[in-house]
């Protein structure tokens, strides 16, 4: 696991024998099974994940009780209630695994240990809070943007394998329409 994570890393920046070595350190491999809540809303996020392979959401209860999912992510990346998690404040979401995973994890004090002793691995954790911001910003004038079919054929055309691995409730919630609109809008789009 921690290989693919180097690779990742690897992508980005050129990675020291001690940049490897403290990522070994630091960063625990997990295996977690499906339908896992790894963090629960109300509580003070205790890790930022590392995702191999797998899928994890983040969801919340509206006012109805019912489920609403504001992010999904796919490998590999990076998933948690970001704000939360950098800020140690209590999250209004929880995180949870769709299917099985495996990840890497790190708590709050470990990435500040790590990112202190490295300036290559601090340059790319600003990288990956940049880039969870701008995704955030893209989603949000997406939502406001574009029609809920508009907004399947583009998770169609960046993100196919979701539609495989999550299930349509989720992806439907997460695009911001009913699981009946969403059906309705598939039927269409194949006759």
């Amino acid at each position: 696991m921690i290989d693919k994570f180097l690779n990742f890393i690897a992508t980005r920046i050129a990675l020291t024998d001690t940049d490897i070595a403290l990522c070994k350190k630091y960063f625990e491999p997990v295996l977690l099974p499906k339908n896992r809540i790894l963090e629960e809303e109300g509580k003070v996020p205790k890790y930022l994940y590392y995702i191999v392979s797998g899928y994890l959401r983040l969801f919340h209860y509206n006012k109805n009780g019912d489920e609403v999912t504001t992010h999904i992510n796919c490998p590999p990346g990076f998933f948690t209630s970001y704000s939360n998690f950098i800020n140690e404040t209590k999250s209004d979401e929880n995180v949870e695994c769709i299917t099985e995973c495996e990840l890497l994890r790190i708590t709050k004090n470990d990435l500040d240990e790590i990112t202190s002793k490295s300036s290559s691995i601090k340059d790319f954790s600003i990288f990956v809070f940049q880039q969870s911001l701008t995704y955030n910003e893209k989603r949000s004038r997406e939502l406001g943007t574009l029609s809920a079919e508009q907004r399947y054929r583009k998770l169609m055309e960046e993100h196919p394998d979701i539609l495989y691995n999550v299930p349509i409730s989720y992806i439907a919630s997460f695009l911001g329409m009913k699981a009946e609109s969403l059906s309705r809008i598939r039927r269409k789009m194949t006759s």
